[in-house]
């Protein structure tokens, strides 16, 4: 590597313009994390009449396209030559597919059961097919904007803050419009047109911004998937990291699945979404300093244990709801808020490190192969999240219904929501941990991290 590229001190900072418009770009990530995760199950089960199991095979399918989209999206984003750079070209094809489909996907004509699941499914799997175009080479600029880790954390912290402003938008205002007319197949649609403009804003804000950023560095592309696939075994750092958060992201799908249906039928109001989401969002906004300061000071792996063992804490806590009352369930969500910052924020940054980190091992830039896989294995997390949310209810006997016929759900389904919502959570976050004490011990990824400041010395 050239002197001045491992020159840290030396390298100019980002102009503010590109790391706030560069941040935009998670009004979007945020949104589609958000959106379908906590509207979508609900939509098929208690709006369109779909069986439980049906409704989380239409939600998790599409979404496990991505798997293999992911990756060869990033492979192609690193071999492009086009005009704007490999990056922004692909934003601007998301940014111009994306928005119209999502509002398609509640827009479904006048079916029921499976037949509406099965239109479900087709958009929404277009839908994360555009979402894929848009998403890996966004995740991928930041280690080419600055090869300075301290300004990686800064672009950074503007894109988790915009996440944060995005979950709390999305979060509030998809259950509100869905919910203004009696979950109404038209308030879907209305609700699917204006969570279509929040990310069309995003999405081409990102766009537009970040034509004056520059690019330090170029990742280099593996030739095949399996070739991706290899680079990814060898490299085990990433390997632990990867496995960490794919629990983890899995335990917050399974819980933002399960939100609607812990309000409805838990907490007994389907508005009861709209205050759980303040007390989790609220402490993601508040917090998220906070860790990054904890970090700074103790390490990034310190922070991320503090906010792993928190957020298992947080969800333990919520599985005593029923028994105590409201009052604890509020509490234990702005538990898992808090822990919930840290998670938004800490992987991304112990990922972007890790990159860093091969990059000086190998000599060789493959930060899209790498964000290409992490983007794949996120993305199922969260979609087998509501899958697995699913599966609970069938095994439960949860009835499906449409907006016009309201059914009493049995005790074992009532059960089943909130373990679901809770213990499921709980599990998949402790083990979580088993990972991330293993990457802990691995020296490989702090060594060359520690040595670059003294070399820039």
């Amino acid at each position: 590597m050239p002197a001045a590229g491992s020159d840290h001190h030396a390298a100019p900072p980002l102009p503010p313009t590109v790391r706030i418009g560069y941040g935009l770009g998670s009004l979007c990530t945020g949104t589609f994390a958000t959106v379908p995760g906590l509207i979508l199950l609900y939509y098929l089960t208690n709006v369109l009449a779909v069986p439980a199991a049906v409704a989380g095979a239409a939600v998790f399918l599409p979404k496990a396209w991505d798997v293999l989209i992911n990756p060869l999206v990033g492979a192609l984003s690193d071999r492009s030559r086009l005009r704007g750079g490999p990056r922004r070209p692909f934003l601007l094809i998301g940014a111009c597919t994306l928005p119209p489909l999502f509002a398609l996907i509640f827009a479904a004509p006048p079916l029921r059961g499976a037949p509406a699941a099965g239109y479900v499914a087709v958009l929404f799997l277009l839908a994360a097919t555009a979402y894929a175009v848009f998403q890996v080479p966004y995740v991928t600029m930041p280690a080419e904007m600055t090869e300075d880790p301290h300004e990686r954390g800064r672009v950074l912290g503007w894109r988790v803050g915009f996440l944060g402003v995005a979950i709390l938008l999305s979060g509030a205002l998809a259950p509100a419009i869905a919910h203004a007319d009696g979950d109404t197949p038209e308030s879907y649609r209305l609700m699917g047109a204006a969570v279509a403009v929040l990310l069309a804003l995003g999405m081409f804000g990102a766009w537009a911004a970040t034509r004056r950023a520059p690019a330090v560095a170029r990742s280099e592309a593996e030739p095949s998937l399996r070739a991706q696939l290899a680079a990814a075994r060898s490299n085990r750092p990433f390997l632990h990291l990867a496995g960490m958060w794919t629990l983890q992201a899995l335990a917050i799908g399974v819980m933002l699945a399960g939100v609607q249906y812990f309000a409805t039928y838990t907490l007994g109001s389907p508005g009861a979404v709209t205050p759980l989401f303040a007390c989790l969002i609220g402490p993601l906004v508040l917090f998220m300093p906070l860790w990054n300061r904890l970090a700074r000071r103790k390490g990034v792996t310190y922070a991320q244990w503090c906010a792993s063992l928190l957020y298992t804490a947080g969800a333990v806590l919520l599985a005593f709801t029923g028994a105590v009352g409201p009052a604890v369930g509020y509490a234990a969500v702005v538990l898992v808020g808090i822990a919930y910052a840290g998670l938004q924020l800490l992987p991304l940054t112990m990922l972007a490190d890790t990159l860093a980190a091969d990059a000086v091992a190998t000599g060789r830039r493959r930060a899209a192969t790498f964000t290409g896989l992490w983007t794949a294995a996120e993305t199922l997390a969260f979609a087998l999240g509501a899958g697995v949310f699913a599966l609970v209810l069938a095994l439960t006997g949860f009835r499906s219904s449409d907006a016009t016929h309201h059914v009493e759900q049995p005790d074992a389904a009532l059960t089943g929501i909130t373990a679901g919502m809770s213990v499921l959570p709980a599990v998949l976050a402790a083990a979580s941990l088993l990972l991330l004490h293993r990457y802990r011990e691995t020296p490989t990824v702090t060594r060359p991290l520690q040595e670059e400041p003294a070399r820039a010395d």
